[in-house]
């Protein structure tokens, strides 16, 4: 069995932390590296993606109304889809919940920091409950919300109201565009992120989701009404893009679904049997929880942190660049206040 220490480094809190230092996308890097590119290729199709295409194939065949009804608005069917997405929710995010964080599994193996939030009560939580906040804020805002983005793109579909590229006619496009789908992600989630950071919106919405500086499966969807509905909103692109159905149902996955990947906690999970693991692709957003004001995209598949100097490498240079951007910072705020 791998031990976490071959790969990683803990300090004397028994925080983890992987060597390896964090790349964004070679698609970026110049000269162009097609070996590198060749390599990285099959880690953005699996798992996780692998993953959101089965269960958007399984929802658009097997849990989808008939089209014929989605052309009327109704609470018969919407109701229905909020069902079905609390429950997968519910056993998805679960899952992880219960193995990871209340049998302790895994124990603290690859967990970035070592203190579990069930351990601890804090004010800022309902019931001063880290995981009952997360999970009631899950069922209450997000998962309904994104029951909300789901209606109204299939409705739009049904109708006619927008164009539905078939796949006979246009393969090769749609195809490209499955592929670009985290691109749209991580450049939708890196605008509304950082909007959400300035104030005075932070306080009023962002910060909810803040408030778990530990996060867990739970937290991944502990969101103020406001950022549940723009989060899921990127799905709507695709009422914008010349799309499919399909596609945008594959979009509003890798949203409702893959929010668990910067949640997490742990840099790999143990499945199957002891000593296997696939990779949880948390750290980038772990950092931000953090750090606050780092990695306010996903993992660099559109180098927007990098280009805008937020990008946090995890490393102790990555530190220091970070720590020179907050002193700059604050010599502006003091220049602006003399």
């Amino acid at each position: 069995m791998m031990e976490d220490t071959e790969i990683g480094t803990r300090n004397k809190r028994g925080d983890w932390q992987p060597k390896k230092r964090l790349e964004t996308a070679p698609l970026w890097d110049w000269p162009v590296n097609i070996k590198k590119i060749l390599a990285w290729l099959p880690g953005l199709v699996w798992p996780w993606n692998a993953f959101h295409i089965a269960t958007t194939l399984a929802y658009f065949y097997f849990v989808l109304p008939e089209w014929e009804t989605m052309q009327t608005l109704s609470w018969g069917w919407g109701l229905y889809l909020l069902g079905v997405n609390m429950v997968c929710v519910f056993l998805f995010y679960g899952a992880f919940e219960l193995m990871l964080y209340k049998k302790r599994s895994q124990g603290n193996r690859f967990k970035y920091n070592a203190k579990f939030p069930g351990d601890n009560k804090s004010d800022v939580f309902w019931f001063k409950d880290q995981n009952i906040d997360n999970f009631l804020r899950t069922f209450i805002f997000s998962v309904p919300l994104w029951t909300v983005v789901e209606v109204i793109f299939l409705h739009a579909y049904a109708t006619g109201m927008v164009p539905w590229l078939t796949w006979a006619d246009n393969p090769y496009y749609l195809v490209a565009l499955m592929f670009l789908t985290p691109a749209i992600h991580e450049a939708h989630f890196f605008v509304i992120h950082w909007a959400m950071h300035q104030e005075p919106i932070y306080k009023w919405v962002h910060k909810i989701h803040h408030n778990s500086i530990n996060p867990t499966p739970w937290s991944s969807l502990s969101m103020h009404p406001v950022e549940g509905f723009l989060y899921h909103a990127v799905a709507l692109w695709h009422l914008v893009i010349p799309s499919n159905p399909i596609v945008a149902l594959f979009q509003l996955h890798q949203a409702g679904f893959g929010a668990i990947n910067g949640h997490f906690g742990y840099d790999r999970i143990e499945v199957v049997k002891k000593g296997k693991y696939i990779p949880s692709e948390s750290y980038p957003h772990y950092l931000h929880h953090k750090y606050f004001d780092v990695n306010y995209g996903g993992e660099g598949f559109v180098p927007l942190d990098k280009m805008f100097g937020f990008w946090h490498d995890g490393t102790k240079e990555g530190d220091q660049l970070m720590r020179a951007r907050f002193q700059k910072k604050k010599e502006k705020m003091n220049q602006k206040s003399a």
